[in-house]
């Protein structure tokens, strides 16, 4: 549905007090017809006093970056935006379904949504929000690309672009702008692995790459984001930004995981210990092989080696071990 801007508005003052005079105005001609005993007068003046409260029901005041979207009699009548004091058609009714739903998201929270407290009820207000909103929906456990379960929840900023739609489109833009988030969170989420794993395509071109859910986040935050505004350009919505706020294996298997993971670091460990240690041996042998300080035979070196890389690889320091003798 295509959004009509109200651009011929009355301006709420100038309307205020005609209606006001008007009414002071009935009330003076109810009580000179009644001295002067003119029925007409008296039956005039009480008509309006009775009917003369309905035009003030068209006196709106809205607040920057706020907009009511009014019909007439079930017709699109048109939105109200801009700042400042309105008077519109009485007979016009505002219309906004989300204004009694709640959910976890900033416009949610403080009283722009009340607009009276009464025998302990709210009473929500129709207007509707234009301001940037960040809805922050629960966490949720997924399987990524390799059939592993992991917690992840996001942080979603978006705003009302198109008022018409998302009051008339959906039926409650709120509720299905959380709905769209959780599907294109499950749909982007389950391409990727949590950690970088070898022969996973995460692009889609046939071709594997190094993205992950740990060290692609940015890259996955926003294949969200356009995942989540395509399937919201219906309701008139804009998402500005997606953000990956917690990200964690489910508890069922983050034990596992941890030691996995622990056992891969000391792997790596090693593995760099053992090289600098090999490195460090080839350069003793060099070193006492050019200065011809010691001649020595295979069986010496061999143990020479053996013995330069427990003391450069082992855990903890080497005890000395004098020998006297001869290895012969």
């Amino acid at each position: 549905m295509k959004e009509k801007i109200l651009s011929k508005r009355q301006n709420g003052m100038p309307m205020m007090l005609l209606w006001g005079l008007l009414y002071i105005f009935s009330i003076v001609v109810t009580i000179i017809g009644g001295t002067s005993d003119e029925s007409i007068f008296v039956g005039a003046g009480i008509i309006w006093l009775c009917l003369g409260w309905y035009p003030f029901k068209g006196l709106i005041v809205l607040k920057p970056q706020e907009a009511l979207v009014l019909t007439l009699f079930g017709k699109y009548y048109g939105t109200l935006k801009g700042d400042g004091f309105y008077w519109v058609n009485p007979f016009c009714s505002a219309v906004n379904p989300a204004s009694n739903t709640h959910l976890r998201q900033s416009d949610d929270v403080g009283s722009s949504t009340v607009t009276a407290v009464k025998n302990n009820t709210t009473v929500p207000t129709k207007k509707i929000s234009l301001k940037i909103m960040t809805l922050n929906n629960n966490r949720q456990k997924i399987n990524d690309c390799l059939g592993n379960p992991v917690e992840i929840g996001i942080a979603v900023t978006w705003k009302v672009k198109n008022t018409a739609k998302a009051v008339f489109d959906v039926d409650n833009y709120k509720e299905y702008l959380s709905l769209q988030c959780d599907t294109a969170l499950r749909n982007i989420v389950r391409l990727y692995p949590y950690d970088i794993a070898p022969n996973v395509d995460t692009t889609g071109d046939g071709i594997a790459d190094e993205g992950s859910l740990r060290g692609s986040s940015e890259i996955v935050a926003e294949r969200i984001r356009e995942e989540i505004q395509q399937k919201v350009e219906n309701a008139g919505l804009e998402i500005v930004e997606a953000r990956i706020t917690y990200l964690a294996y489910a508890p069922e298997i983050a034990a596992v995981m941890l030691q996995r993971q622990q056992a891969s670091a000391i792997i790596d460990a090693r593995k760099m210990i053992v090289d600098g240690a090999v490195g460090m041996v080839e350069m003793a042998l060099e070193r006492l092989n050019e200065s011809g300080m010691v001649d020595l035979d295979e069986e010496r070196k061999a143990s020479m080696v053996s013995n330069l890389l427990v003391v450069l690889c082992g855990n903890h320091d080497a005890q000395p071990v004098v020998n006297s003798g001869s290895l012969y």
